[in-house]
């Protein structure tokens, strides 16, 4: 669902099977479009209404032409602004990742399993509540890493959640965090604050403009949930200024697997582990 705010959003009613709605989600989130609901056999899509224009719309028909082969019926409907988070956040349920790991709402009544790492997120529309599968993919991979004494660094990291998540699965070493979107950056300062997370920093950054300058300070760990096409600009230059750097991806959708092996074997990483949820995969890699 759209940020709270001034502006006014247009929705995007797709009408599409719900096996069908993790492909589109990503498809969309290709073309900017970042906030999503899904009701049974509808998806709703959300930009801001002067991002809507005929070029965009056509841009998104062409998109889904050339991917899936047909455009389902869809209606744009003007949303005047409203409490967005309020009315989503109502619904949210918590989340068991594993036995070791379970994510909640904020101030939820939850009980967890003896042993149970709990992580309260209020997710104020940023990405990243373990409510989609790319960010549970993350995560499982992430138990069973040895965190101890990695020094991470977490690329569009939305509320928050996977550098907190490592902070509590034992990693002792500062970590940094960044997002290029503000709502994002004040979201996950607050979430961090909730889990008693020390020595995260989280700034507002563009991944691809500013990112070689932070790489050069030298990371074990590269945290990247994000989406294909920006993999497919900064792998680049990961490669490059942290040669030695152990990656995580997710944002990857099974159909793009052979393409994310292709630009594995040019840029000379090679794949520990993929893992599998719906539409998605995420990849734990390393140099070869």
């Amino acid at each position: 669902m759209p940020q709270p705010g001034t502006h006014h959003y247009i929705e995007l009613a797709f009408e599409t099977s719900a096996s069908l709605h993790e492909l589109y989600i990503a498809l969309l989130i290709g073309e900017g479009i970042e906030y999503f609901q899904e009701e049974d056999n509808m998806l709703l899509a959300y930009l801001p209404e002067t991002e809507w224009t005929e070029e965009r719309e056509q841009s998104i028909r062409t998109l889904l032409m050339e991917r899936i082969g047909t455009i389902p019926p869809y209606k744009a409907n003007f949303m005047a602004d409203r409490n967005w988070n309020a009315e989503w956040e109502a619904h949210l349920q918590p989340i068991e990742i594993s036995d070791r790991l379970l994510i909640v709402q904020k101030n939820k009544e939850i009980t967890a399993k003896p042993g149970q790492i709990v992580i309260e997120i209020n997710p104020k529309m940023s990405f990243g509540t373990g409510y989609h599968a790319t960010t549970r993919l993350m995560l499982k991979q992430m138990e069973a890493l040895y965190l101890k004494d990695k020094k991470i660094i977490d690329i569009g990291t939305g509320t928050g959640v996977l550098a907190i998540a490592a902070r509590k699965l034992g990693n002792n070493n500062p970590i940094f965090a960044f997002d290029n979107n503000a709502w994002s950056v004040e979201n996950a300062i607050e979430n961090i604050k909730e889990n008693n997370a020390p020595d995260i920093t989280i700034e507002l950054l563009d991944a691809e403009e500013e990112l070689i300058v932070k790489l050069q300070q030298g990371y074990d760990l590269i945290l990247a949930n994000i989406n294909k096409n920006v993999i497919d600009r900064i792998l680049p230059v990961i490669r490059k200024y942290t040669p030695q750097a152990t990656v995580l991806l997710s944002g990857i959708l099974v159909y793009d697997e052979p393409w994310l092996k292709k630009l594995l074997k040019r840029l000379s990483y090679e794949i520990v582990q993929t893992i599998y949820e719906d539409e998605w995969l995420s990849s734990l890699i390393r140099p070869k």
